[in-house]
């Protein structure tokens, strides 16, 4: 297939151009940088124009839509940039593929699912109402709406795929990143970090990741949903802890807090109906993956422990 990933610059996109590529299909990228590459165009997808250009100049089987503003807190910060990006973006994308026809992946979030205290199934928005709790998971709600109305006014073809927590080699640290990266390169710096004792997650490996949205492209179902997510139910005081241990560090420069507000508390996934149709089976765990992750940053970052 002739494929498209926006935002293919960013931690889980430029992974997953690594492995389309390495299956056989014809890769192309958009995002916000310069860049030198053959098959590589910048452009905002929240301005119209070039994205139309784009579109005219190629004719995509499938996009990846994976351009977007990272995180609750970035959400607060930039939220003109926001708004426009996961928004207005995404709604540029649903027009063209109205007007082209390809078929569309739609990287949403599980902060979609606010609060919600029991397993996180895909059509638990279906059976009740759920109030997203920061800027960045109404937007990606928001986004989801828009689709659910293409899908019916236009006949649009998408896939919906939530993310949970994922991390590992290639997500760069700064403020706004994952909980995982934050935790690694302050504990190698010797930074203050504060560690949130009452939330629980399950952490995602970028590998895992990328394999879970790469075998879309063979079982691509219109209209459907899936949970993309790791298997260990985990608190982060004992991901902190496995990272001091693994450094052989204290928590000397940890501030214990009990909880973060304006974030879920407790993610637990059901990710049963990714296993049946995506051919998915998480494989990394935590004792694998952050060692991986700390000696990546390590080397990108020049840190010794």
């Amino acid at each position: 297939m002739k494929i498209l990933v926006t935002g293919g610059k960013g931690v889980v996109g430029s992974s997953l151009v690594l492995e389309l590529t390495a299956r056989g299909h014809d890769v192309w990228v958009c995002d916000l940088q310069h860049s030198h590459e053959k098959n590589y165009f910048r452009c905002d997808v929240a301005k119209y124009r070039p994205l139309l250009k784009l579109f005219e100049e190629h004719d995509f089987d499938l996009v990846y839509h994976l351009a977007a503003e990272f995180g609750r807190w970035n959400g607060e910060d930039y939220y003109e940039e926001l708004w426009m990006s996961n928004v207005v973006g995404t709604k540029n994308l649903l027009r063209l593929q109205e007007k082209f026809g390809f078929k569309m992946v739609f990287a949403s979030s599980s902060e979609v699912y606010g609060d919600y205290a029991g397993m996180m199934a895909e059509d638990v928005m279906e059976k009740m109402e759920i109030k997203q709790m920061n800027d960045y998971a109404i937007s990606k709600w928001a986004n989801e709406l828009q689709i659910l109305n293409s899908q019916i006014m236009h006949g649009n073809q998408v896939v919906r795929v939530r993310i949970f927590n994922t991390y590992g080699p290639g997500e760069y640290y700064s403020p706004y990143r994952s909980a995982i990266c934050l935790f690694i390169y302050r504990a190698l710096q010797n930074l203050p970090c504060t560690v949130y004792l009452n939330h629980k997650r399950t952490s995602l490996y970028i590998d895992d990741c990328i394999t879970a949205l790469s075998n879309i492209v063979d079982n691509f179902k219109a209209g459907e949903v899936y949970n993309i997510a790791g298997s260990e139910l985990h608190d982060m005081k004992s991901v902190s802890d496995m990272i001091l241990t693994y450094l052989n560090k204290d928590d000397s420069h940890i501030e214990y807090q009990e909880e973060e507000p304006f974030t879920t508390k407790i993610k637990i996934p059901d990710i049963s109906k990714t296993i049946r149709d995506l051919n998915y089976s998480p494989r990394v765990i935590l004792e694998q993956g952050i060692p991986r992750t700390v000696e990546w940053m390590k080397e990108v970052y020049n840190l010794q422990d």
